[in-house]
């Protein structure tokens, strides 16, 4: 659907009967006015009528003058110009009283996805129903496809508005399929710099991934698969199936987007597919920031964010952990914590920081993982750095980093019997909820009432399932 439509200039055929017809008419006009001046012209009172005609005429031309002034000023009663606009069917639309809506001066952001006949007009259709309801029109994009044209709208209406009322406007101009979901300021950058900037955050660290998409593609499930050879990944184009997309992992597998209640067009999975592009060109790659802090008994450590490259130092580390404190991390066998590294330390399913002692042994590692709509931190403490602040450090720091993305809360999974890592919670300062059940604590902090420095870049938590074994 274009949003624009040039006039086609149609040279009409010239007909010599209305040229005589003028003609007649312009002698007839003569005749009568001279006929009517000579009758005036030579009574008694000829010269006062005439004076008395021009003085009337000239009245009611100021009269007209003057209204027509004012009622310049006023808008048209029936919403429509003097051009006459038309749906695009050949049909002029039907003049529509405006809704009536409380004028509170309050207004709330909304987007709408609406599907529209591929055909000039419709876009003015759609755009005069929302007016209506005194719905301003603030950015557009529009998704061609083959059975129409999908038009996505960020719009400011009227609070009182409901969005049952916006989805019959719409249904009212034309648009099928409507979709209408609360916006915020965020929504307000246009598509270009808003994929810039994801694109941008992804080259910076790969742990940007699920975020950016999540961001650039709303509110969606993001899953990982690992690779397997029973099922092989995708082709290096990616499958686009309606409400799910399959796009290659760049660090092996697939990733699966589902978007059950709205489908994915080709522009959505155009820029997926290029914002993963970019990821796999750049490689493994995180953030080299450090910290060092200094523990209340004077040893210094140096905080700094762990990828795969640290599977080695963590292997270590647990060599020199005991079996109980791997069991309290893990909640399994022992036996078994080696093979979730490589799970934990992929920046695709989280963030995990390390701590390095001066000497450069691992004594600790803390992950935020995404999981579904919640987050979970977890740490594990070598058993000789425990009881050492290093566990809080950590933790303060991951929360943080939930702030920044947008976490609303995070959840601990331990022991009853753990209170080094109940102590930890305890010490963020933050409301907590406490369930257990047979001897396993899940202890939930609530991030929302603690809003998080100003970021008009930072992105909403994704979505996010992992299907790898353990944490």
């Amino acid at each position: 659907m274009s949003d624009t439509t040039s006039a086609k200039n149609v040279r009409r055929r010239h007909h010599w009967r209305r040229d005589a017809v003028e003609l007649a008419a312009l002698f007839t006009a003569v005749a009568v006015a001279d006929c009517a001046a000579n009758l005036i012209a030579h009574g008694p009172e000829g010269p006062v009528l005439l004076a008395s005609s021009a003085a009337a005429l000239l009245a009611t031309a100021g009269f007209h003058i003057w209204f027509a002034r004012r009622r310049g000023h006023s808008p048209p009663a029936d919403g429509t110009d003097d051009a006459g606009d038309t749906d695009g069917g050949g049909g002029a639309l039907a003049p529509a009283a405006p809704v009536s809506v409380p004028d509170s001066g309050d207004f709330a952001l909304w987007r709408m996805r609406t599907t529209v006949r591929d055909e000039p007009g419709t876009l003015a259709a759609l755009c005069r129903a929302l007016a209506h309801h005194r719905v301003d029109i603030l950015t557009l994009q529009t998704h061609p496809l083959a059975a129409g044209t999908v038009d996505e709208l960020l719009v400011r209406a009227p609070a009182a508005l409901l969005p049952a009322e916006l989805t019959r406007a719409a249904a009212a101009g034309g648009g099928s399929d409507t979709w209408v979901e609360r916006a915020d300021a965020h929504d307000l950058v246009d598509a270009p710099t808003r994929v810039l900037a994801l694109a941008t955050r992804t080259a910076l660290d790969a742990a940007e991934l699920p975020l950016a998409l999540r961001r650039l593609l709303g509110r969606c499930t993001i899953r990982s698969l690992p690779e397997r050879r029973t099922d092989p990944p995708p082709p290096a184009e990616g499958v686009l199936e309606e409400t799910v997309m399959r796009l290659r992992d760049p660090s092996g597998g697939t990733i699966v987007v589902e978007r059950p209640y709205l489908p994915f067009t080709p522009a959505e999975f155009a820029r997926a597919h290029a914002l993963v592009g970019l990821d796999a060109r750049l490689g493994p790659r995180v953030p080299h920031r450090r910290d060092v802090l200094t523990l209340p008994e004077g040893n210094e450590i140096t905080v700094r964010r762990a990828g795969p490259e640290d599977i080695g130092a963590a292997r270590e580390m647990h060599a020199r952990c005991t079996p109980a404190t791997l069991a309290l991390r893990y909640h399994g066998p022992a036996g078994d914590a080696d093979r979730y590294l490589p799970h934990l330390l992929s920046p695709r399913h989280g963030r995990t920081l390390a701590a390095y002692t001066a000497s450069g042994r691992l004594a600790a590692l803390g992950h935020l993982l995404w999981d579904g709509d919640e987050t979970e931190v977890a740490l594990l403490v070598e058993d000789a750095w425990q009881r050492r602040g290093v566990g809080a450090q950590l933790l303060a720091r991951l929360v943080a980093l939930a702030r920044e993305a947008g976490c609303e809360s995070v959840y601990a999974v331990t022991r009853a019997a753990n209170t080094g890592m109940v102590a930890a919670m305890r010490g963020l300062d933050l409301p907590l909820d406490y369930q257990i059940e047979e001897g396993t604590l899940v202890i939930s902090a609530r991030l929302a009432n603690r809003p998080a420095p100003p970021d008009p870049e930072a992105a909403p938590v994704p979505v996010v399932r992992q299907e790898s074994p353990g944490r």
